[in-house]
């Protein structure tokens, strides 16, 4: 089976634990305005790869990912589900660690089809990086052009299945900054069983350059990058929520 990839990373250090292989697939569904990859998300663009050519470049520098493994991202990774089953079928059986770095947006639990899928890949998956974007569904879809319940549902389906999740939520001055807000997505992974780590990330405008090369109007221009001295305040809201979720649980 071939997968549409957009490029390939060798030593990629914020994708996941220890140094990383990083595979960046093609396509995605999502048009965040913070996007700074718009060349990842034509479904049918990207370079046709087998996985066992992934597996060989990995091999090739596998000395340097002792405490790493393989990540794969995008785009939306998730869109070829079926590639990175077999990527990770491949994967595991020479004991390499598996990462996805997802938006979430493909899982739909109403599918049968989608849901068996998922039920084959996460046996085979070590990590998951869900990125949720906002947990408002009016905001989420005004800032993505998608609705976040199957995102949401996808991250419960992580802490049912045991599945290690990291989350990462980008704070965007005047959008995802709102500490009422923070606090809701903190209260809602406190509830998570196998939430691992949080990354609260700040938002900046180096996606600007791609977005003229492309010829593409850049949705944020009039908004600064976020001033990295109130991050910390801004993730101490998300950790309240955890630490109230939790607190309740703990009672219950």
């Amino acid at each position: 089976m071939q997968g549409r990839i957009h490029s390939l990373e060798s030593f990629g250090t914020v994708d996941g634990p220890g140094v990383r292989y990083v595979v960046f697939m093609q396509g995605c569904p999502m048009r965040c305005k913070y996007c700074h990859n718009p060349d990842t998300w034509e479904v049918n663009a990207g370079t046709l790869m087998d996985a066992d050519y992934i597996i060989e470049q990995y091999e090739r520098n596998k000395g340097f990912y002792t405490d790493g493994g393989i990540t794969v991202t995008g785009g939306e990774p998730l869109l070829q589900i079926d590639f990175i089953t077999e990527l990770f079928e491949k994967a595991k059986a020479k004991g390499i660690h598996t990462c996805i770095d997802s938006s979430g947006i493909t899982f739909n639990p109403d599918s049968p089809e989608v849901m068996a899928k998922f039920d084959k890949l996460m046996p085979l998956t070590n990590l998951v990086m869900l990125d949720i974007k906002h947990i408002d569904d009016e905001h989420h879809l005004e800032l993505t052009k998608q609705h976040n319940k199957n995102i949401l549902a996808f991250a419960q389906y992580l802490s049912d299945k045991g599945v290690d999740t990291w989350i990462r939520h980008v704070v965007v001055p005047g959008i995802t900054d709102d500490e009422e807000y923070l606090y809701k997505l903190g209260y809602f992974i406190g509830g998570l069983k196998t939430l691992r780590a949080l990354d609260v990330l700040p938002y900046h405008d180096m996606g600007k350059v791609k977005y003229e090369k492309l010829g593409i109007d850049y949705p944020l221009k009039d908004t600064p990058p976020m001033d990295k001295t109130i991050l910390l305040d801004k993730k101490k809201a998300i950790i309240d929520g955890i630490k109230a979720r939790r607190a309740e649980l703990e009672k219950a």
